[in-house]
């Protein structure tokens, strides 16, 4: 058992600290999230664990961290995606079991973007593959190495999944830590502030979809995975702390979609729901160009759902994220678009996903 490498730096009071996680290779959005919320050398910026995999730019995201860690207070903390790349860098233990079937199905892996970099893209011969990544990446390899599981000062703990008890955490499973799934549904409670990513926050929600950073003032957790790359209207969030020693927390993010302005009230529906993965399992009623009358096999709801949501694994059918919540909306607010049909638009207003059925103004 590999056991979690905790460092426990000194963070000078009145520094500014930024927490971002999981990136995934979305280098264009970590570049926005950086110029929002004016990043400058002077600042504190702590990643919360996965940078790399699903994304498109794994590998030039890395490098853009490596080159940032020069010219900034840098602290990158390993996700169990992160650790997935490494792993394949230090030992042929998952070569058979994962890697022969992971690596074709997904191209734009921080791994084979480095072999086709290197010129010795071949799939059937792993041990050969890790020996060119192993000559050509040293740089890359050295700086995924070097990542802690667990970042900790006075008053904040940073950690990719998640932690039982700030008692003892060197004694704790390394990957145990990085691939905690439904942290807040543990029920664990802490004396300092612990800020995690890898969850999905959407995903705690069975009515209402939000992006938006999750706090739990009585237990002192922070949940920041906005679903950036994983959800079609996910976005990369920003947690901001005055310094180290302040709980004045506030939030911002990036998702890169157009902004409106709503011309119309609307109020917002009772009884929601919100339709998450795994859980998304559907019985399609009938079929439309821009909406298809679906029944949610889990809840029995039946409820409109974008067609090109729709998905099929086989006799299976299945969605991506989708609702029927509608946004409770003011004349004048400002709206971001995630998908327009004729007669209104799926929108987000502070992170909240839903339907606007009003009038659009373009910004």
């Amino acid at each position: 058992m590999e056991k979690a490498v905790v460092v426990r730096p000194t963070f000078p009071k009145g520094r500014r600290i930024i927490a971002v996680s999981d990136i995934h290779g979305n280098l264009p959005f970590f570049q926005a999230l950086m110029d929002q919320v004016g990043l400058t050398p002077g600042d504190i910026l702590v990643l919360v664990g996965d940078m790399l995999e699903k994304g498109r730019d794994s590998l030039p995201l890395l490098r853009h961290l490596m080159e940032l860690s020069r010219t900034h207070t840098l602290y990158p903390i390993c996700g169990n995606c992160d650790d997935l790349v490494l792993n394949f860098f230090e030992t042929d233990r998952m070569d058979q079991r994962f890697f022969s079937s992971y690596l074709p199905r997904h191209p734009e892996s921080a791994i084979r973007q480095m072999a086709r970099e290197g010129g010795f893209e071949q799939l059937e011969d792993l041990p050969r593959l890790r020996a060119g990544l192993r000559a050509a990446f040293p740089e890359e390899w050295a700086w995924l190495k070097a990542l802690p599981t667990v970042l900790e000062t006075e008053h904040l703990v940073f950690v990719h999944g998640g932690v039982p008890s700030l008692e003892g955490m060197e004694e704790l499973e390394r990957w145990r830590c990085m691939k905690n799934d439904d942290f807040l549904g543990q029920g664990h409670a802490f004396d300092k502030w612990v800020i995690v990513g890898h969850w999905p926050v959407t995903l705690y929600d069975p009515h209402i979809p939000s992006a938006a950073p999750i706090f739990t003032q009585d237990r002192k957790i922070i949940s920041i995975d906005g679903g950036c790359v994983l959800k079609l209207d996910g976005q990369l969030n920003a947690l901001i702390l005055p310094s180290e020693d302040s709980e004045d927390f506030s939030w911002t993010a990036w998702d890169g979609l157009p902004s409106a302005v709503a011309l119309d009230p609307q109020k917002a529906n009772a009884f929601p729901i919100n339709i998450r993965w795994g859980r998304a399992e559907l019985e399609l009623l009938e079929e439309g160009d821009e909406l298809s009358l679906c029944r949610h096999l889990e809840s029995g709801r039946e409820l409109y759902i974008l067609t090109e949501y729709l998905r099929r694994d086989g006799e299976k059918l299945w969605c991506e994220d989708s609702t029927d919540y509608r946004l409770p909306v003011q004349p004048g607010d400002r709206l971001r678009v995630v998908r327009k049909i004729r007669n209104g638009a799926l929108c987000k207003k502070e992170g909240v996903t839903g339907w606007y059925f009003g009038r659009l103004a373009s910004t």
